[in-house]
């Protein structure tokens, strides 16, 4: 099985979907966003956060790909967002020397 940033870095998503996560991204703010994306309080360490929103992104483009009416690109950017910004707090963890917090 792949680890959480190479599975991250095989995503294939249109660039006006990754242009607009990168820009929200300077301005994520994990304990605002993971609560009202997952439910869950920002106590959430950034292994489990980005298995979850992999997930959540995953349901989010199945829509996109379906033409569902219930797709909406808002909460897809701000899924992208999340998950861009989750994998770049596990990155620098990763390059500190911190037990790799995905357990």
């Amino acid at each position: 099985m792949q680890d959480l940033l190479t599975q991250l870095a095989s995503l294939r998503r249109p660039r006006l979907l990754i242009r607009a996560a990168r820009i929200g991204m300077q301005m994520y703010r994990r304990d605002t966003r993971l609560p009202r994306l997952l439910g869950y309080g920002s106590a959430m360490r950034s292994g489990p956060a980005l298995v979850a929103l992999m997930a959540l992104e995953a349901e989010q483009n199945e829509r996109r790909e379906n033409g569902d009416a219930c797709y909406s690109i808002a909460e897809h950017v701000e899924v992208l967002t999340a998950l861009m910004g989750e994998a770049q707090l596990l990155r620098a963890q990763t390059r500190a020397g911190a037990p790799c917090p995905v357990t």
